[in-house]
């Protein structure tokens, strides 16, 4: 995955261009972004030379207070083949011997208004996500109570209709058919609709329908975090299932284990409302209370009663 430094100019608003308008096509590889506080006193033993070089006001004001004859010796070491580009906080006035080293080896200065810290986080964010590595599930994604709820299942098992029941009362269409997922850091998988998807659910027998024009805007999200998995399975009689909740099985994606709910499905199931019962569960054993357990007590504490009782 990369990023050119056009790409990045084009999606945040508050980064302009500054100086090497015909070298935006050079390319970001990683999301880090690198400091040259010690290359700019002349240590480059362990130089990242493949991050955006950000310099804010300390960075700048070293350079402005080291000696004229030596700006150029410290800085032209900055410019690699490798280095994407340099990018400035704050709007600072950049020194000219930066302009004549970027200009010298074809490397964009870029610059923003925000501080250094501010604008380290949002880049860093942007290139995090455009950055990850990417894998598509079969499935329909959506937010139900918050929890972002991935339904997957053998196709035409009816994923799509159980997400149009799940907007009629007001939940909301993250993708439909096909989700792009991507981990943001070590715990949290993200999902997305691709781009010809979004907004869309195909129903058979209906074709394509909009969410956004049938039930407004309120009714979809761009993204979600992936809280866990409803697998919708054919119902087999000869299969004994789980009823009190004690199997909980996982999937996983990248290397994170996601929880999964096994659910079968057979007519007269209105599997829409077991979908909102088990969001609204999931976020009760998040929040400390497990019903599994409280039946247990209350089956235990019936038990020795009627011991008693004998």
């Amino acid at each position: 995955m990369k990023v050119t430094i056009g790409e990045l100019v084009e999606a945040m608003d508050h980064i302009q261009v500054v100086s090497g308008d015909n070298f935006l096509d050079r390319e970001i590889i990683v999301s880090d972004l690198s400091r040259p506080g010690l290359e700019l006193a002349g240590y480059f033993r362990f130089y990242p030379e493949e991050r955006l070089q950000l310099f804010g006001q300390t960075e700048i004001s070293f350079i402005n207070e080291m000696p004229k004859k030596d700006r150029l010796d410290v800085l032209d070491p900055l410019c690699t083949p490798m280095t994407p580009g340099f990018l400035v906080s704050r709007n600072l006035e950049i020194p000219s011997e930066l302009y004549d080293v970027a200009q010298k080896h074809n490397i964009p200065i870029i610059r923003s208004n925000r501080s250094t810290t501010r604008l380290a986080s949002s880049v860093t964010s942007f290139l995090e996500e455009r950055l990850s590595e990417r894998q598509s599930q079969h499935g329909v994604l959506v937010d139900v109570y918050g929890m972002g709820v991935l339904i997957i299942g053998a196709s035409g098992i009816g994923k799509s209709e159980i997400a149009l029941e799940l907007i009629e009362r007001g939940h909301r269409l993250v993708a439909d058919d096909r989700v792009d997922l991507y981990m943001v850091d070590e715990s949290r998988i993200i999902g997305e609709a691709p781009e010809i998807l979004r907004h869309l659910i195909e129903i058979r027998g209906v074709g394509i329908i909009n969410v956004v024009n049938l039930f407004g805007v309120g009714s979809i999200r761009e993204s979600k975090v992936v809280d866990f998995i409803i697998e919708l399975e054919q119902y087999d009689p000869t299969v004994v299932y789980d009823r009190l909740g004690h199997t909980i099985e996982s999937m996983k994606f990248f290397n994170v284990e996601l929880p999964k709910l096994s659910i079968p499905v057979k007519v007269g199931r209105n599997v829409s409302i077991i979908v909102e019962m088990a969001a609204m569960n999931l976020r009760a054993k998040q929040m400390g209370y497990d019903a599994t357990i409280d039946f247990e007590k209350k089956l235990a504490h019936l038990i020795e009663k009627n011991k008693k009782d004998d």
